[in-house]
């Protein structure tokens, strides 16, 4: 009859000969991770059965590290049959058990049976959330087969094992065990990873944004990342600086030495109180607490070193986030007019918020808490081996690589939920930052519930993937917790042991090993936080940099030299520009504007007008011919020089959140008191200014919304009159105001224009008759030019232009006639060609100019 267990042990009986028997735990083991594969397994594919749909094999990529873990899980049933072949018939003495029997009978169904269920979850998909990774069940059956392997380092002691290597049996098992322990691991490790797993069902927006990114690893490309920021971390420029950051990694290097006597010293104190003959040592007690003031806690985090080293680093810290914000916002102002058309400000404003926040703390964790930590372990290492014997060493070592090894693997799992909450935080703020901005049209369409359901749907989609990072949080919390228990209670019962029933060791020895080994898991509990916040500032910054990568469209020429404005004459000699390559928006114009002349620009919606004035203040580089200022050709000049000689009144008037003193100045910055009034008072709003209780200190408020269309294009031309450019651009610079409005400024911007080269881009054409040339634009090519008289006479586009005006003018007119309240109300309307208008009062058949909105 077989035994189950060798030599009819009980089973109650479960530790002796200072160890576990194989029996209990092989039986034990087993039954528990069969039970659990069997009921849990079974459940699992009961609902694929019922509820699971076939991926597209397109969708399906190659995967070496799928098969190699489906060589894995062969490769362990063949371990445990090679096993139990050799414990049951070929070594000495060898004899088959009940145990043995059982975990090869659980070993033959388990594996086989978690292949079947990791090619079901590889091919097939659940109706509930998009796959992010591996089922409960394979994850958890994988857990438990790499801490079983574990557990048996209880069993460093037990007589009866294979820890002694003695025989030729322990060494076979000893080999044999390196390798389940290894096999294990990996597929613990690559069970995080999910190689195999298709994400079938994840959204467009996440496919697109980071489907190429979310199981990379944070730490790709990190060298380059932390090159970049040293830079910014070595003062350059300032020698007092540069001789805090030696004194800074001095006390570090001090830090290393004190953590390691005072375990040192509190062993000598406790053997000169244990050991005979008993001495009053109070020199060692004052040097241990000599060293545990220099230390501080646990981590450091009270002691004079860390604390004098903390705030010889303030300085630094502060150096180095000011370069980088300097730097990115710098960086910013220097991209293209495409880039930032293209951008979202509140989502641009959160990468900077983050990016430069993660900075310091990166910085901090690198040099002061995780450098310092693995330094610390190696000591440790050296100093067991050195003090007891290579068993210390080895605990230590493994129970550091382990928790490592484990804190990474797993952070590194968690990366992908990581990037999802952040770029869900970033939508979630880009959406309200937007939604704000745009609050008026929000009320014009009475929408205000419609995006207060949108920004909660946003803070939905962020919550969950908020959840999804806490509990993945957890899960390597208890991960960590175990292996270091496990350590640190292996090396306890050892040094316990070796004191008890060994000569050599001391109750100073244990006392040695459990202050040492407890302050060296300190820092080593703090090291999972360390590495999760390097991860994270890593995650953070990566925006941040790619904000920095980002290329700049126009650059100034190698050598440029200052624009040398003479008389301010404009020549576009055929010049083709597109936004992109499938559409050309200007083909081949060519015009002059001569010195103190004024040309308009005319067209229909779409026609260039605009593009024209971009392409001169060189916000894009032509694609073809060439932009002359007096004959110098603008990409050849530095890009400050030429805007500096342009001023511009625009279309739509957007003013800084600050005071009107302030928007006005902002034309020459530092410009004195007494030029700013004179400047309002050419532009016809001084007297209105003195008329706010602030005067020119009062707030115009966000975008100038304080002010009225009007007052806004007023600062807009103080501006430009204070700049004192040589040549100014109109765009639409009365296409917002009302008639009676427009009168007013037209003398203002008379003064603007008087003696300059003037380019005016209008929709308005009465604006314009005054004009020393007219060009009409017609899809990117010029078709007619001339005077207002020569192109009404050529009876072509621009008169059909002046004669629509001149028709929507009557209709105006007509409706003003038999309205009462007309008189006093503009009403917004449209042309039929979608050109807008406004009906003005009515004062009889008189009106020869058009006026239309």
């Amino acid at each position: 009859m077989i035994q189950f267990c060798p030599n009819d042990t009980s089973m109650d009986v479960i530790w002796f000969n200072h160890g576990v028997s194989q029996c209990f735990m092989d039986t034990v083991a087993m039954g528990t991770i069969g039970g659990f594969l069997l009921l849990f397994g079974t459940l699992q594919l009961i609902m694929y059965r019922r509820y699971a749909t076939e991926i597209n094999p397109l969708q399906i990529g190659k995967s070496r590290m799928y098969s190699f873990q489906l060589f894995l899980l062969v490769l362990l049933p063949l371990l445990t049959t090679v096993r139990f072949v050799l414990e049951g018939f070929v070594f000495d003495g060898a004899q088959v058990y009940g145990f043995m029997i059982l975990s090869i009978a659980v070993a033959l169904f388990a594996y086989p049976y978690s292949i079947v269920l990791l090619v079901k979850e590889r091919y097939y998909q659940l109706p509930s959330v998009p796959t992010r990774g591996h089922g409960l069940v394979l994850l958890v059956f994988w857990t438990l087969l790499f801490v079983v392997q574990n557990i048996a380092f209880i069993n460093l002691n037990y007589r009866d094992g294979w820890f002694r290597l003695v025989t030729l049996k322990d060494k076979v098992e000893f080999g044999m065990f390196v390798v389940r322990y290894v096999t294990t691991m990996l597929l613990f490790v690559i069970g995080l990873k999910a190689p195999g797993i298709t994400s079938a069902q994840l959204s467009d927006e996440y496919q697109n944004l980071h489907q190429t990114q979310e199981n990379q690893s944070t730490f790709r490309n990190a060298w380059s990342k932390m090159r970049t920021l040293l830079p910014f971390l070595w003062p350059k420029k300032d020698v007092l600086l540069q001789f805090r950051v030696i004194i800074c990694f001095m006390l570090l290097i001090g830090g290393r030495v004190i953590n390691l006597y005072v375990p040192i010293y509190n062993k000598k104190i406790v053997d000169s109180l244990t050991v005979r003959p008993v001495d009053f040592r109070w020199d060692w007690i004052l040097m241990y607490v000599g060293f545990k003031f220099l230390q501080g806690g646990g981590t450091g985090s009270m002691g004079l070193l860390n604390n004098l080293r903390s705030f010889l680093w303030i300085r630094i810290q502060q150096y180095t986030t000011r370069e980088i914000e300097v730097e990115l916002f710098r960086h910013l102002h220097s991209l293209s007019l495409r880039w930032h058309l293209n951008r979202k400000t509140g989502e641009v404003l959160r990468v900077m918020d983050r990016g430069t926040d993660s900075i310091n703390n990166l910085l901090n964790y690198i040099l002061f808490s995780i450098t310092p930590t693995i330094v610390d372990i190696l000591i440790a290492v050296v100093f067991f081996i050195t003090a007891f014997n290579w068993w210390f060493g080895f605990i230590v070592f493994l129970t550091m690589t382990l928790y490592i090894i484990a804190t990474i693997m797993v952070t590194e799992w968690r990366t992908k939920f990581q990037r999802r909450m952040n770029l869900a935080d970033n939508q979630q703020k880009a959406r309200s930052v937007d939604s704000l901005l745009n609050f008026e049209t929000v009320k014009y369409y009475g929408a205000e519930q419609y995006e207060v359901d949108c920004y909660r749907e946003a803070i939905l989609k962020f919550q969950d993937e908020e959840w999804r990072s806490i509990i993945t949080l957890n899960i390597l919390n208890t991960m960590q917790n175990i292996i270091v228990c496990g350590g640190l209670l292996a090396g306890s019962l050892l040094c316990a042991y070796l004191v008890v029933y060994e000569d050599g060791l001391t109750v100073g020895d244990y006392v040695l090993f459990a202050s040492y080994i407890i302050q060296l898991y300190v820092p080593l509990n703090w090291f999972g936080t360390f590495y999760r916040a390097i991860q994270k500032n890593f995650v953070d910054m990566e925006n941040m940099f790619d904000l920095m990568r980002e290329d700049q469209e126009v650059l100034d020429a190698p050598g440029a030299g200052e624009l040398a404005v003479v008389r301010g004459a404009i020549d576009f000699n055929d010049v083709s520009f597109g936004y992109n390559i499938e559409r050309f928006v200007l083909r081949n114009v060519s015009f002059t504007v001569p010195a103190g002349r004024t040309v308009a620009i005319v067209g229909p919606s779409g026609a260039g007008k605009s593009t024209i004035m971009r392409l001169l203040f060189r916000f894009y580089d032509v694609d073809s011919g060439s932009i002359s200022v007096d004959g110098q050709n603008i990409k050849t000049v530095r890009q400050a020089s030429l805007r500096q000689a342009i001023g511009v009144v625009p279309q739509d008037t957007v003013l800084f959140n600050n005071t009107i003193k302030y928007n006005i100045q902002y034309g020459r910055v530092g410009a004195p008191e007494a030029d700013v009034i004179m400047a309002a008072r050419s532009a016809d709003i001084h007297e209105r200014i003195l008329t706010f209780p602030d005067k020119y200190e009062t707030q115009v408020g966000e975008r100038g919304l304080r002010l009225s269309g009007g007052e806004k294009q007023r600062v807009a031309i103080a501006r430009t009159i204070l700049k004192g450019p040589s040549i100014v651009l109109l765009d639409e610079a009365t296409s917002a105001l009302d008639t009676q409005t427009e009168r007013n400024i037209q003398s203002a911007l008379a003064k603007v224009c008087a003696n300059r080269t003037t380019v005016i881009i209008a929709h308005r054409l009465s604006t314009i008759i005054h004009a020393d040339e007219i060009i009409v634009l017609k899809e990117g090519s010029i078709v007619e030019r001339g005077r207002h008289e020569v192109l009404l006479e050529q009876n072509g586009v621009y008169a059909a232009m002046w004669q629509q005006q001149l028709e929507n003018l009557e209709i105006a007119a007509n409706a003003t006639d038999v309205t009462p309240a007309a008189n006093t109300t503009e009403v917004p309307n449209a042309t039929p060609n979608g050109t807008p208008k406004k009906t003005t009062p009515s004062t009889g058949p008189a009106h020869r100019h058009p006026h239309n909105h």
